[in-house]
């Protein structure tokens, strides 16, 4: 995008806006329906402004020995920001990249062009559908980032889809979620006992005042079969301007309770945010 031009185009599933910060030279914000979706800089594709990816890419920045290249699975693409920050903190990572929206793809792909040699891979699907017809023991990571408008939708949120999750992934392999919620946490806890039923290790990372339910916010989950270094990751989650608290163990039991698993017959999405929550003028 050699213009610093505003672009609005509609998407399969809405009104895409592309917006340059007037802070950064070539950093664009990308929203949809007003909500915002993804951060890109160009010129450093390692720079992750929203809180949630900054989490996301320290989990992704403590998993394996640093720098290796991984397989790594993106479900919702948005301006591909991680798949972005991957391969250039991973040189030679293979990346899948599975959103259904395809305008959406043709519009990031036309106008924030992915760095050279990165070998992303975009396909335009379901995400679920995709995964049950992807090889099993292929992938090192899964980053599941995946909205309908500002909702997580239901299909997503199920046993039965943690299963295929848990397929794809090696042995080693690591699950991440962002999850929107507020308290009483119905949905987070919900989503943190079926998990449960797959992985052996959880770990939630969240800002502390979302977490004490003072206000509406994302948390990131991370699940596999390996213990994850929960210390480095609470290094870079305390080091972030906003920090987020590390929790897992006892604590995270005690946070998840009573929550019952989540079938596909009574799955829902994550909760309406608050008027306000995420949304851009």
């Amino acid at each position: 995008m050699k213009d610093s031009i505003p672009v609005a185009r509609s998407v399969d599933h809405g009104l895409a806006k592309l917006m340059p910060d007037i802070d950064r030279e070539r950093a664009w914000l990308l929203t949809v329906d007003g909500a915002p979706q993804s951060y890109v800089d160009l010129d450093d594709p390692t720079h992750l402004e929203f809180e949630y990816a900054r989490r996301l890419g320290h989990v992704l920045d403590v998993v394996g020995e640093p720098g290796r290249a991984l397989d790594v699975v993106h479900l919702g693409g948005g301006a591909l920001t991680l798949p972005r920050y991957v391969a250039v903190t991973r040189p030679g990572s293979r990346q899948d990249v599975v959103e259904a929206d395809r305008g959406l793809l043709k519009l990031v792909a036309e106008h924030l062009p992915l760095p050279e040699g990165a070998r992303v891979a975009p396909h335009a699907a379901d995400a679920r559908e995709w995964l049950e017809n992807a090889a099993g023991g292929s992938a090192d990571l899964i980053v599941a980032d995946v909205f309908g408008g500002s909702r997580v939708p239901a299909h997503l949120t199920s046993v039965a889809y943690v299963r295929q999750a848990a397929r794809v992934l090696r042995g080693s392999g690591v699950y991440l979620a962002n999850l929107p919620d507020a308290a009483p946490f119905d949905f987070l806890r919900s989503q943190l006992a079926t998990l449960a039923t797959a992985f052996e290790e959880l770990v939630l990372i969240a800002e502390p005042g979302v977490l004490r339910g003072r206000r509406f916010g994302n948390a990131v989950l991370v699940a596999g079969h390996e213990p994850v270094d929960v210390a480095a990751l609470a290094r870079l989650a305390a080091a972030d301007a906003f920090p987020a608290r590390v929790e897992h163990g006892a604590a995270l039991r005690e946070f998840i309770g009573d929550a019952r698993v989540v079938r596909d017959e009574d799955a829902v999405p994550s909760p309406v945010p608050p008027e306000g929550a995420f949304g851009i003028g």
